[in-house]
């Protein structure tokens, strides 16, 4: 089945970076701003989402003559184009999804777009939000990710403490322990391959997988 990947109007530090994440067969959708970044990698989003206030002329007029299909909400609603695009995924079937560029820019934005992958109607989903510099995943069960040796990785305790953890292929191995949300026990571990895991008994843990180039 074909990954949808969404764009959101966040920062991206490497594009180049980002252009790695592609693959053949994505579905692309920009939520709102975020076509930005699509137009930047020289693609066409397939679904444009949103009240389109942070599209410029220029970039509306490329993505019609694209024949990108437009989803236009109003700007008085309670989403943000975010939520309408992720959404909009789940409900067409999309079980992977990654999410380009939630990340930067204001505070709020940003909490706000990672609080919307812990909806617990998403939990047997694989939702990553990704800028080709830093992975981020949920998890409430089991994760496995991929990477290099000396990648940085820290697991953050979400609105409550996560207990039963237990890695491997970090360097400082977690076995059953319990991680509390006011504690800093779970920053800064290193991968010791290319691959490593998470696995957590109760609670949800979030996964920062920060490449080192």
């Amino acid at each position: 089945m074909s990954r949808a990947l969404i764009f959101v109007n966040g920062q991206v530090p490497n594009l180049d970076a980002v252009r790695k994440l592609l693959l053949p067969y994505d579905v692309v959708i920009a939520a709102d701003g975020g076509s930005r970044h699509v137009l930047s990698l020289g693609l066409s989003p397939t679904f444009l989402i949103g009240d389109l206030d942070s599209l410029s002329s220029e970039d509306q007029h490329e993505i019609k003559k694209a024949g990108t299909k437009i989803l236009k909400f109003p700007r008085d609603k309670n989403e943000t184009d975010f939520e309408l695009a992720l959404n909009y995924a789940v409900s067409a079937g999309h079980r992977r999804i990654l999410v380009i560029a939630a990340l930067g820019g204001r505070t709020d934005q940003t909490i706000g777009n990672l609080c919307l992958l812990t909806n617990p109607a998403f939990a047997g989903l694989d939702i990553r939000a990704d800028d080709g510099v830093e992975e981020l995943i949920f998890t409430c069960k089991a994760c496995r990710f991929t990477g290099k040796p000396g990648d940085l990785v820290s697991l953050i305790p979400w609105g409550g403490e996560v207990t039963g953890v237990t890695t491997a292929g970090l360097r400082w191995s977690l076995d059953g322990d319990t991680l509390l949300p006011y504690k800093t026990r779970g920053i800064s571990n290193e991968m010791l391959g290319d691959a490593a895991s998470v696995a957590v008994k109760s609670g949800l843990v979030l996964i920062s997988h920060q490449r080192v180039v």
